[in-house]
């Protein structure tokens, strides 16, 4: 049997729903699809190279509404680039921001 030992201290759940972002300091906003999301974390598909150390505010918005939506202040800890010519975004929450 094989084991593994979870190294994350909140689960990552694997999503497919829409976001709508903004980096720190602008009103522009632009969509994307949220990939996965943690207590601590998430990650999305971007059209745009995001730097790491960028600010931004998320907003994830479920497919069902039974789940509320979240908007979270992030910091951008890695942007990938992938073969469609889009980027993965992944990202520490760095707070919640309350209704």
């Amino acid at each position: 049997m094989l084991e593994y030992d979870e190294k994350r201290n909140y689960i990552r759940m694997e999503v497919d729903c829409d976001v709508t972002y903004k980096i720190a300091d602008s009103d522009t906003l632009y969509r994307g699809r949220c990939t996965s999301i943690s207590g601590a974390g998430v990650s999305f598909i971007a059209d745009q190279l995001l730097t790491p150390g960028k600010a931004m505010e998320i907003n994830v918005t479920p497919k069902n509404a039974i789940t509320p939506p979240m908007t979270a202040f992030i910091e951008v800890v890695r942007s990938t680039k992938q073969d469609n010519g889009h980027y993965e975004i992944a990202a520490t929450i760095q707070s919640i921001k309350g209704n």
